[in-house]
């Protein structure tokens, strides 16, 4: 499986491969995700999403429920 995705590195090896074995692999998909949803993902902490909502801000984007 490849580990390409766009989101950063800082997140961490493991949450950003998991993200992709859901089928997440861009910030445009996140939103239809809830952080609740996310966190259940193996491997997403709270870390992965503060850094997620981030980025996300940065590009007008936002999680589902927020």
């Amino acid at each position: 499986m490849s580990d390409e995705t766009e989101f950063p590195a800082s997140m961490g090896k493991v949450s950003r491969r998991e993200l992709a074995a859901h089928g997440l692999t861009r910030f445009e998909q996140l939103t239809d995700r809830s952080a609740r949803e996310l966190l259940d993902i193996h491997g997403v902490g709270p870390k992965a999403i503060r850094i997620l909502r981030e980025e996300l801000s940065r590009r007008g984007l936002r999680l589902r429920d927020e």
